[in-house]
């Protein structure tokens, strides 16, 4: 890469850059796990609500750790601040997934779960926004093309799947509105959640892999070594 100086404090923010992008490689699949284990069944009973705040709270780590990347450029840090209060809803709400496993029947947790889950959806539309954003400062073109077309590709996956989970829930509260085409299993409430989790993990899983190219790009490109498979 070298239209970057190899000063020590670029390479003290390029660093911290590289830990954010693991944090966030690893936090995303391990945030989806975690909740919807807590949500829907008891393995983690015994720790009570610690288990989604911490990774919540790993995600909103490495997105500090990526504000050190060009804290001047306002558009790349508008864009982190955006996903930082997504994160921050996330984080505040999450506790909310062990409650309303343990009262379902409380409708007040109901709805803030369901917050929890579209704020989630929003921040990985608005990760990839940012990702894109990231790559526009890096000098890699063929980096830059992928991820735009990438980041396009997923923002649309996450609005259909959004779409479609306003859709499954109001099916799931007035039945009579739900066409006879559709009246499937795995569409009514007891089965909709399963299908919302396989189609977020398109998005997520293109999401990861570029999280992952940046990283080993600015890795073997400054670093001078291959991207290992450590989240630090």
């Amino acid at each position: 890469m070298p239209d970057f100086s190899p000063h020590t404090e670029l390479l003290r923010s390029l660093g911290r850059l590289v830990r954010g992008l693991s944090a966030l490689f690893w936090g995303l699949p391990i945030a989806l796990v975690i909740g919807v284990q807590t949500a829907r069944t008891d393995t983690l009973h015994s720790l009570g609500g610690m288990p989604p705040i911490l990774v919540t709270g790993w995600l909103m780590v490495g997105l500090w750790h990526l504000g050190y990347f060009h804290p001047g450029e306002r558009i790349w840090q508008r864009a982190l601040d955006r996903c930082k209060f997504l994160g921050l809803i996330n984080l505040g709400l999450s506790p909310f997934i062990y409650w309303w496993n343990q009262m379902p029947e409380q409708g007040f947790f109901t709805v803030v779960v369901t917050v929890l889950a579209f704020n989630g959806l929003i921040f990985l539309d608005q990760l990839n926004v940012l990702l894109n954003r990231l790559t526009a400062m890096l000098p890699d073109e063929a980096l830059r093309t992928e991820t735009r077309h990438f980041t396009q590709l997923n923002r649309w996956l996450v609005f259909v799947i959004f779409v479609m989970g306003v859709s499954l829930g109001v099916f799931a509260h007035y039945p009579l509105l739900t066409p006879s085409f559709l009246d499937l299993p795995l569409l009514r409430a007891e089965g909709s959640h399963w299908l919302v989790v396989f189609l977020v993990l398109l998005p997520l899983a293109m999401t990861m892999a570029l999280l992952w190219k940046i990283k080993e790009m600015i890795l073997d490109s400054v670093f001078g070594g291959p991207a290992g498979p450590t989240a630090g």
